[in-house]
C-alpha cells in the first residue's frame, strides 16, 4: 500500500471546526488528535491502512459507497443505490421495486446488471510530478488539457497492465495534486436482498431530505469472482469473493453523543468555488435547469400512470430527477437562510484584499483569479444552447446510438489516442449500456422527451442552431418536431438489442452511409457536440493552470485564520467523523437524534409513500415498549457528507458497523457550497432496524445467520 503523507502539516483550529471536512486518507495523521478527542477507540494510524481493517472493507459501487460484511463477499449498501439493479430486474408483472427481493439460497441471487461493479481498494499512488511534467507554460488551454489527458491515459494503462484492476486518476484542489487509485474490479455483482419499496423508500419524495425519517434504506449484494479468485464476468460457475477484511455488526447500543465516522466516496462539493461560479448555480442551474427536471418528471409521471411498463422502465430515471430537484430547491432555500451569497462574496473579497496587501507576492494569485472569472463568464455565455443540445443528444435510444457512432470515430485511432470513455477498457461498459437499454427505454416515452428538448432547441438564436439538425427537423414548430420524431421512430431499425449490438463493430463510414433516421440525427449532432466538447476541454486546460495557483493562496489564507484545509469532494475516498446528535431547525423546535418504530407507525396512512406493510405494523403492535426502544429506525449525526456517500458504512469508535448513511437533512444541502455547522446533519439507517426487518418483517434467516457468523 502506497500512501503519501502531506508535506505540510495543517494548522487547524479544531475547536471551531471539529466536524467540517471530508478528509483524504493522507491527512489522517494530522487529525489523529481530534479523532481521539471525538471518541475514536482505534489507533488513528489504523485508518490510514486502506487495505487493512476496517478500511479494506469499504468499497465503491461507482456513484455510491458500500461495505463488505461477511467472508463470503456479502455487500451492504442503500436501497436507493441498488434501485437501478432492482428496476432492471423488474417488470409490470413482477415488480421488485414494490414487492422486494429475497434470495433464500445463493443460487437464487440474480445479476445486478452487466455494468454493476464492486471496486475494492488496492493502492493509491501520488503521480503529481508525472502529470505536471506533461505540461509546459507555452501550451494553450486545449493543448494543456490534451497533454494532461494523454498523461492520464498512459498512467492508467500502466496501472491496469495486470488484469482484474480498474484505475482512476483523481485531481485534488484544482490540479495541485494528482493521485492514482487502483481498485480490484469485481464484475459479477448479484442482488441478494432488497426490502419492499414501502420499507426501502418509506416516505418517498415527501420525506426525502427531511427529519424525522423512518426509511429502511438498505439492500444487500454479493460479489462473485472466478474459481481462481480473480474478477470475471457473470457466470454460474463463479464463486463468492473472499475479502481480506469485512465489517462486523456492532453489539453495543448506539446512543446520543457517541462517536461515529464514515468512510466513503463523496461525489462533489464546491466550497472553494469562486463567487461568480456560485452565482451561476444560484441564477441558472438550480432554478432553470431544475424547472426543466420538474417538467420532465411531469411528462414521465403522466405517461407512467397510463402505461405500467413505462412506469417501471423509467422509475430509476425519474427518481434521480426528483432527488436533484428537491436537493436544488433545498440548497436555494438554504442559501437564502444563511445569506450564502453575501458569505461567498465576503470570503472571496477577504482573500483578494489579503493578496493585494502582499504586493508582487500576491499578483500571480490575483491574475489567476481574474482568468478564472473570465472562464466562468465564457461558460455562462452558451449555457442555454449547451443544455438544450446536450440533453437532447443523450436521451435514451438516441443517446445510445450517438455514443456508438462516437465509438466508431474513436476506434479508427490507436487505443492510446482515443478519447476517454472510448478505449478498449471501456468497451464492456458500452456493451452493457447497449444491452440494458431495453429495460429503460420506450419509444412512446422517448419521443415525448425528445420533443421537449427539441422545443427548447428551436428557441435558440439562429447562430446557435445546427444546420444539419434543422434539415432533419424540416421546420421549427411543434407539428414539424412531432412529424420528424414520428417518422424517425416508425422507420428506425435500432429498437432491438441485436441491431444496436451490431453497431459496436460498424465503422464510421457505415454510420454515415446509413439511411436510418435516428442514425442520421446522431451523425448530424456529432460535429457540434465535438465542438462544444473541445471548447469545454480548452476551458478545463486553462482552469488546471490557474486554479491551483489561486487555491494555494486561499489555503494559505485559511491556515492563517486557523481554519482547516481539505480538498473538495471528487468521488475519491474520504473520511468524516463526528457524534450522534440532534439539532434545532428553528426557534422552539428541537429534533432528537433517533426515530422510533412508534413514529414509523404513526406516519402510516396505507397510501404511498406512507404505506408501511401490514406485516410491519402488526409486528410493531405486538412489541412491548422495552422491545421497541431497542430498535431505533434512523439516527442523526453531525458528519459532513454529500452525494456519493450514500451507502457508506457508519462506524462506531471500535470500527464496527452501526448503520448506513443515506441522506442529509433539509437544512444541510446548501453545505455543498457553504458549510453550516449548526444545521448540517447526516441521516443514517440504524443497523438494529435493518436486522429487525430481516427478522420480523421480511424474513431472511440465512442472511441473518451469515451476518451473525461474520461477527466472530
Amino acid at each position: 500500500m502506497r500512501i503519501a503523507v502531506l508535506a505540510a502539516a495543517l494548522s487547524l483550529s479544531f475547536a471551531a471546526q471539529a466536524k467540517e471536512g471530508m478528509w483524504v486518507p493522507q491527512q489522517l495523521p494530522e487529525i489523529a488528535g481530534p479523532l481521539k478527542q471525538a471518541g475514536l477507540e482505534l489507533d488513528p494510524t489504523q485508518l490510514a491502512n486502506l487495505t487493512g481493517d476496517p478500511m479494506g472493507a469499504v468499497v465503491a459501487l461507482g456513484g455510491c459507497t458500500a461495505s463488505l460484511v461477511s467472508p463470503d463477499g456479502l455487500v451492504v449498501t442503500n436501497h436507493h443505490c441498488a434501485y437501478g439493479a432492482i428496476q432492471l430486474n423488474s417488470t409490470a408483472e413482477r415488480n421488485l421495486m414494490t414487492d422486494g427481493f429475497n434470495a433464500a439460497t445463493r443460487d437464487q441471487e440474480i445479476s445486478a446488471g452487466p455494468n454493476a461493479r464492486v471496486f475494492v481498494m488496492d493502492q493509491i499512488t501520488d503521480v503529481t510530478d508525472k502529470m505536471l511534467a506533461a505540461t509546459s507554460p507555452d501550451q494553450d488551454g486545449l493543448a494543456r488539457q490534451t497533454a494532461l489527458e494523454n498523461a492520464q491515459k498512459s498512467l492508467i494503462a500502466g496501472c491496469e497492465s495486470e488484469p482484474g484492476f480498474r484505475c482512476t486518476l483523481y485531481s485534488f484542489s484544482g490540479g495541485q495534486t494528482y493521485r492514482l487509485f487502483r481498485q480490484i474490479e469485481i464484475k459479477d455483482v448479484r442482488l441478494v436482498y432488497a426490502p419492499p419499496g414501502a420499507i426501502g423508500n418509506y416516505g418517498g419524495e415527501v420525506d426525502n431530505w427531511m427529519w424525522p425519517r423512518h426509511t429502511g434504506d438498505f439492500t444487500f449484494y454479493r460479489a462473485y469472482v472466478g474459481k481462481d479468485g480473480k474478477p470475471a464476468a457473470f457466470s454460474p460457475d463463479n464463486v463468492p469473493f473472499k475479502p481480506k477484511h469485512h465489517l462486523r455488526m456492532a453489539t453495543d447500543a448506539l446512543e446520543a453523543g457517541d462517536f461515529v465516522m464514515v468512510a466513503g466516496y463523496p461525489g462533489s462539493t464546491s466550497r472553494y468555488a469562486l463567487y461568480d461560479e456560485f452565482q451561476g448555480v444560484v441564477d441558472w442551474q438550480y432554478p432553470v435547469v431544475g424547472q426543466h427536471l420538474k417538467n420532465l418528471v411531469g411528462i414521465v409521471d403522466a405517461a407512467g400512470k397510463a402505461d405500467p411498463e413505462i412506469e417501471v422502465k423509467y422509475a430509476s430515471t425519474i427518481r434521480g430527477w426528483q432527488n436533484n430537484m428537491k436537493n436544488w430547491d433545498g440548497q436555494l432555500e438554504g442559501f437564502r437562510r444563511i445569506n450564502a451569497t453575501a458569505t461567498k462574496r465576503a470570503e472571496e473579497e477577504a482573500v483578494l484584499a489579503w493578496l493585494r496587501s502582499r504586493g508582487n507576492d500576491g499578483k500571480p494569485a490575483l491574475d489567476a483569479h481574474a482568468r478564472l472569472v473570465q472562464l466562468a463568464a465564457e461558460a455562462r455565455a452558451t449555457r442555454v444552447r449547451d443544455t438544450a443540445i446536450g440533453q437532447m443528444a443523450n436521451v435514451g435510444l438516441l443517446g445510445n446510438v450517438r455514443g456508438l457512432y462516437r465509438l466508431a470515430i474513436e476506434r479508427a485511432k490507436p487505443n492510446a489516442e482515443r478519447a476517454g470513455g472510448y478505449q478498449d477498457r471501456d468497451l464492456p461498459g458500452i456493451e452493457g449500456n447497449t444491452r440494458q437499454l431495453d429495460r429503460r427505454y420506450d419509444p412512446k416515452m422517448e419521443k415525448q422527451l425528445l420533443a421537449y428538448w427539441l422545443a427548447e432547441y428551436v428557441k435558440l438564436p439562429a447562430d446557435q442552431r445546427v444546420a444539419a439538425v434543422d434539415a432533419w427537423l424540416g421546420g421549427s414548430d411543434a407539428a414539424a418536431i412531432n412529424k420528424a420524431l414520428d417518422d424517425a421512430y416508425a422507420a428506425t431499425k435500432l429498437g432491438t438489442v441485436d441491431a444496436r449490438l451490431a453497431l459496436l463493430t460498424t465503422d464510421r463510414a457505415g454510420f454515415e452511409a446509413s439511411t436510418d433516421p435516428l442514425l442520421k440525427l446522431a451523425v448530424a449532432l456529432q460535429p457540434t457536440l465535438m465542438e462544444l466538447e473541445d471548447k469545454g476541454r480548452a476551458r478545463a486546460g486553462d482552469n488546471s493552470r490557474h486554479r491551483p495557483v489561486y487555491l494555494a493562496a486561499v489555503q494559505e489564507y485559511k491556515r492563517g485564520q486557523g481554519q482547516g484545509v481539505y480538498p473538495d469532494a471528487n468521488l475519491s475516498l474520504r473520511i468524516t467523523y463526528g457524534n450522534v446528535m440532534g439539532y434545532s431547525p428553528k426557534d422552539g423546535v428541537a429534533y432528537t437524534p433517533f426515530t422510533s418504530l412508534d413514529g414509523l407507525a404513526a406516519k402510516a396512512t396505507g397510501v404511498e409513500p406512507f404505506d408501511a406493510p401490514k406485516a410491519q405494523l402488526d409486528a410493531i403492535a405486538k412489541m412491548s415498549a422495552e422491545q421497541k426502544a431497542r430498535v431505533p429506525v434512523n439516527f442523526l449525526s453531525d458528519l459532513d457528507i454529500t452525494g456519493g456517500n450514500s451507502g457508506s458504512p457508519v462506524l462506531n469508535g471500535k470500527g464496527e458497523l452501526v448503520g448506513l448513511a443515506f441522506d442529509g437533512n433539509w437544512e444541510s444541502v446548501s453545505s455543498n457550497w457553504v458549510f453550516d455547522p449548526a444545521m448540517t446533519r447526516m441521516i443514517a439507517v440504524d443497523h438494529r432496524y435493518m436486522q429487525w426487518i430481516m427478522q420480523s418483517v421480511y424474513p431472511a434467516p440465512n442472511l441473518l445467520m451469515e451476518l451473525e457468523a461474520a461477527r466472530k
